[in-house]
């Protein structure tokens, strides 16, 4: 069997190893642009040892940001600083990856420090879109709901997103279909009250995503991978459940999807989710074994004998780490050692480095 720091052929893309960096928000855009705060984040994990680094959920519209502060991808001029952080990662040694986002009914949000509330027009908020006029609480925005040529605008604002991730040297696109984002509002039937050919039945409800995935394996290089993140459960009676999940990752492995990223939730206000030491990876173990198509685990993975048990057991092809990462951009590194693996330190890190196994790693 694999273990963690084995290499993972993914088309014509390599990893290192088996971990990989999350997209994760930092909430520190202006207009949708990178900073420093991104090149610098991402840069020391590809730095610590990780295989791909993805960049956060990146708004292929300015509607679709989850909060103005949001990373975008919707115009020409985002590109060359992406370039330059994707031009980072892949010096270091790591894949470098972007995550295409559209947040649907849970935009034009406060960050996640501020106090909780959405963001009015005045204060450059914008009306969020969904499928359905359905709030995702409550107290939270009705959203417009898409007409069907609002709809191919979405779909094509995804498809111009993919040009200019190849533009600016990513080599890896995950799709955010999860978290109660557009995409997933599209195929729970808790947020999908449509009754044209995006609702209704399990069919409809997934076709959203499932033409994105068409659209973008169109302009996205064979050569290069595409994963797609989806929430395997609404962890709620009458929601989405990990069967769906398996249905719907064996259409999208059809129509070229190479890795589903298997995370849950985000959707339901209030859902109770038992969450505990690596609570999703039955979803990752499920949807590999039935819907026979790679997948990564993620949640509450934090050691390297419990991420190396998920790959040597089959349970998912990789990990993907968030807060530890955040913890300690050099988990991969300390992993190694702990694991007996050879430590790949950039040249200028060697002197704090000892033992056996470790040699430079190409920069």
């Amino acid at each position: 069997m694999a273990h963690l720091f084995d290499p993972l052929p993914v088309r014509g893309v390599t990893l290192r190893n088996r971990i990989g960096v999350s997209p994760m928000c930092q909430y520190s855009s202006v207009d949708g642009f990178a900073t420093d705060w991104h090149l610098v984040h991402l840069g020391s994990r590809a730095v610590g040892g990780a295989a791909l680094v993805v960049v956060e959920a990146t708004a292929v519209e300015a509607r679709g940001r989850i909060s103005p502060q949001d990373l975008g991808i919707w115009s020409d001029a985002h590109v060359e600083r992406l370039s330059r952080i994707a031009a980072f990662l892949k010096q270091h040694g790591a894949v470098p990856g972007i995550q295409l986002a559209h947040a649907g009914r849970k935009a034009s949000r406060r960050r996640p420090w501020e106090p909780e509330g959405g963001v009015v027009e005045t204060d450059g908020g914008w009306e969020p879109v969904a499928p359905s006029a359905v709030p995702f609480a409550p107290s939270w925005r009705v959203p417009h709901a898409l007409g069907l040529d609002e709809i191919a605008v979405v779909q094509e604002a995804f498809v111009a997103a993919v040009r200019r991730a190849m533009d600016a040297g990513f080599e890896w696109i995950e799709l955010h279909a999860a978290h109660g984002y557009l995409s997933h509002n599209f195929y729970s039937p808790l947020s999908n009250t449509r009754t044209d050919a995006y609702g209704g039945t399990f069919d409809n409800r997934i076709r959203f995503v499932v033409e994105q995935v068409r659209a973008v394996r169109r302009v996205w290089p064979d050569a290069r991978p595409l994963a797609v993140r989806l929430s395997s459960t609404d962890w709620t009676d009458g929601g989405w459940t990990i069967e769906d999940t398996v249905a719907l990752a064996r259409v999208l492995r059809q129509e070229g999807a190479d890795l589903i990223d298997c995370s849950s939730g985000g959707n339901v206000a209030g859902a109770r989710i038992p969450i505990g030491p690596g609570y999703q990876v039955p979803f990752a173990e499920r949807v590999r074994r039935d819907a026979a198509v790679m997948t990564a685990a993620v949640g509450l993975i934090t050691s390297p004998a419990q991420a190396d048990d998920i790959v040597r057991n089959g349970r998912a092809d990789m990990v993907m780490l968030a807060r530890e990462e955040l913890r300690d951009p050099y988990w991969p590194l300390r992993a190694a050692a702990v694991l007996h693996q050879p430590q790949h330190v950039p040249a200028q890190y060697l002197r704090a480095w000892d033992g056996a196994g470790v040699a430079p790693s190409m920069t």
